[in-house]
């Protein structure tokens, strides 16, 4: 079995059709305490207060189960060197994911100034992560293990450099975002330098050398990637560099988020992650003695793709204007789309590459929000975007729940919500995809990722607009 055929084993809930499967009562799911990974004081308050907050049972259900998932289920705590190490896998696959990683516990960190459980996880994870770099910056996954060889059978046969450590070695851009993000985060939200040490401090440099070196000005870089895969999208063309491109100043991608091949090398969400990122690396080399000259290598950078994406990331929108294309080659050539996977076209405002209300993203937002976008899909369960990792047909929450903390208009989020809250299959969590007419049909009933980003979004949604959840 390859990684494809896990993520696209379709689980059926019995007979039951859809409407029966709606109609369920919903249960809570979560482990029994003594069976909890780790737990957080702090997120347990939550929980109870948001208890009495969410008016709908159904929506208050789910919320209690997916918002501590990552905790209840994924968390593999340890030390290193006499320091916290935090090894957070994805659910039902046992490797850890930079993005994944990071993302499953972005919805703990306004909490985390306040509790001592959560400071030493992200502590932890903030440290593992920096290793995992030093690696290897090209991987996206990695073994808890870092003297193992891979132990994904989709991995294997991978002609790449598999070097110990590494799960699965699919060249990503926000692969290295990710980490900026979580440690941006933790430092803004605590002020504590505990975590950012030569170590990290090593990893961040290594950051900073593979984005220069994925722009490609001189040469193709240090990367190959093939798979002997059925799937197109699980290899790169061209003896593993990808389709040509044209050297304008952007970075490379071999890989999606949703870890599929790009078409055009140049990903432009991805892009904009790397903007946003070196810019935060930059605020924090001060603190973290990094110091000012590598903060100006990063803003150097960061400006010159931003520049970049603005000459060559645009395309017309049909309507007199532009929005964003989803990847480019620099030779003219693009590709408009969206994929459920963030970053992500929808996703920008809430990465902070752009204001929501901006023309250029309104105008985008629309279009992959349509039939324009190829994997929009709409049906008797619901609409959202989904991608080429899963097929056609397939609606990935993730989608909708970016919907909600992407827009201020009510009727759009009440719908959205809807939609989440109806799709469960009456497993009380969120999951990969589900089919747009059938909700009892999905994928991953294990995806720990797609709970956080719930939790998130009913929090934000708490802050912003109460009443929707009264």
């Amino acid at each position: 079995m390859n990684r494809r055929e896990l993520m696209t084993g379709l689980v059926a809930i019995g007979s039951l059709s859809a409407s029966a499967v709606r109609a369920q009562t919903p249960t809570i799911g979560r482990p029994a305490p003594a069976a909890r990974r780790y737990v957080s004081p702090a997120v347990e308050a939550v929980i109870a207060k948001m208890r009495r907050a969410i008016g709908d049972p159904k929506l208050s259900a789910l919320f209690e189960a997916c918002y501590p998932n990552t905790l209840d289920t994924t968390i593999e705590m340890g030390e290193v060197d006499g320091r916290p190490d935090a090894f957070v896998i994805t659910g039902d696959i046992e490797a850890l994911w930079l993005r994944d990683s990071s993302a499953q516990v972005w919805p703990y960190l306004p909490l985390v100034k306040n509790d001592k459980a959560l400071q030493i996880l992200f502590q932890g994870l903030i440290q593992r992560q920096a290793r995992c770099i030093l690696i290897d910056p090209y991987a996206n996954a990695f073994l808890k293990d870092p003297a193992a060889m891979t132990t994904l059978k989709w991995s294997i046969g991978d002609l790449t450099t598999m070097k110990p450590g590494v799960a699965e070695r699919k060249w990503e851009i926000d692969s290295l975002c990710y980490p900026i993000r979580l440690a941006h985060g933790y430092l803004t939200a605590t002020g504590d330098k505990t975590p950012f040490d030569d170590t990290w401090r090593q990893a961040m440099q290594v950051v900073l050398r593979t984005f220069r070196e994925q722009q490609r000005k001189t040469d193709t870089g240090p990367y190959v990637f093939q798979r002997k895969a059925e799937a197109p999208t699980e290899t790169l063309a061209l003896k593993g560099y990808g389709n040509p491109t044209k050297k304008i100043g952007l970075i490379h991608s071999g890989f999606r988020p949703s870890d599929d091949a790009c078409t055009y090398p140049f990903l432009i969400p991805s892009n904009h992650f790397a903007v946003v990122s070196l810019r935060q690396l930059a605020a924090m080399s001060e603190a973290t003695g990094l110091g000012a000259a590598f903060a100006q290598d990063c803003l150097a950078l960061a400006a010159e793709v931003d520049t970049a994406l603005k000459a060559h990331g645009l395309i017309p929108d049909g309507k007199g204007g532009k929005m964003w294309a989803y990847e480019v080659d620099g030779f003219g050539n693009a590709l408009f789309m969206d994929d459920a996977n963030v970053p992500s076209l929808l996703a920008l405002p809430y990465l902070g590459a752009v204001k929501g209300d901006d023309p250029v993203y309104r105008a985008t937002r629309a279009a992959v929000w349509s039939d324009r976008n190829p994997y929009f899909f709409k049906g008797a369960a619901g609409e959202g975007i989904g991608g080429p990792h899963e097929g056609l047909r397939l609606i990935w929450p993730m989608s909708l729940m970016m919907r909600i903390l992407t827009s201020h208009d009510d009727a759009e989020i009440h719908a959205s919500l809807q939609i989440l809250k109806t799709t469960d299959a009456g497993t009380g969590f969120m999951h990969e995809a589900f089919d747009q007419d059938n909700p009892a049909v999905f994928t991953r009933a294990w995806f720990a990722w797609a709970n956080s980003l719930f939790g998130e979004t009913i929090l934000d949604l708490y802050s912003r607009k109460p009443s929707l959840l009264a």
